[in-house]
């Protein structure tokens, strides 16, 4: 039997043409999705394929952007190609959100440096440390990753944080690393390390303004509590 696909649903269901009708906002997710995989299995349509899939993530494409081929592959009729066509397409979507933030946003508080890493660090299975470089004004620079690290843990050089602020002529620095864990509490080492960098920097008159520690909804503001 062969695999169901969009072609062969009624005219009214047909994602393909109900977007050229109405318009990309009148699609649900599934209906969407639908349109990338193309077709479903021997028992369901793309469409319905798609809003199982979505269910057992509660209908959250946070969550549903975090999985690998391994996931999708528990699914019939989602093979490696169409797997990787969906996770390609949530990517895209992170890189648009990341470019609609501006590359010369001012960062005014906490809230507007999450807004900014939410998207690259929410669904990441390992810890990475970045460094956000601001002028004086308080406008972007950059954005830099300094390093990759385990599900627990991550290690930042001071000296590569204050080299990239020198480079780049950054008088105000935050950093930013994630916890895949979920828990936005800092560990001793995280206080320790903010406590060096900060030393460090005012030594070249630069500013750490914060450390944020990011998870997948919430953040922890070094600044905000009071450690700074």
């Amino acid at each position: 039997m062969n695999k169901l696909t969009i072609k062969q649903l009624a005219e009214s269901d047909r994602p393909r043409e109900k977007m050229m009708q109405k318009g990309a906002e009148a699609l649900t997710d599934a209906e969407l999705l639908g349109i990338l995989i193309g077709s479903g299995n021997t028992d369901e349509s793309a469409v319905n394929l798609m809003q199982r899939i979505l269910s057992a993530c509660d209908n959250n494409l946070n969550q549903l952007a975090k999985w690998e081929v391994r996931d999708f592959a528990r699914f019939k009729g989602m093979g490696p190609a169409k797997s990787i066509t969906v996770m390609a397409a949530l990517e895209l979507g992170k890189r648009r959100n990341l470019q609609a933030q501006g590359e010369h946003l001012c960062i005014k508080a906490s809230t507007d440096i999450y807004n900014l890493f939410h998207p690259l660090l929410c669904d990441l299975p390992t810890e990475e440390f970045w460094v956000l470089l601001l002028n004086q004004a308080g406008k972007v620079i950059d954005k830099v990753r300094i390093s990759r690290g385990g599900i627990d843990q991550t290690t930042a050089d001071v000296r590569a944080i204050l080299r990239e602020a020198l480079i780049q002529r950054a008088t105000q620095i935050a950093l930013i690393h994630n916890h895949p864990s979920g828990n936005v509490r800092p560990s001793n080492d995280d206080l320790r390390l903010t406590q060096v960098v900060q030393r460090a920097a005012q030594t070249m008159n630069i500013r750490l303004i914060d450390h944020l520690i990011i998870t997948d909804g919430h953040y922890f503001s070094f600044n905000d509590e009071g450690h700074l």
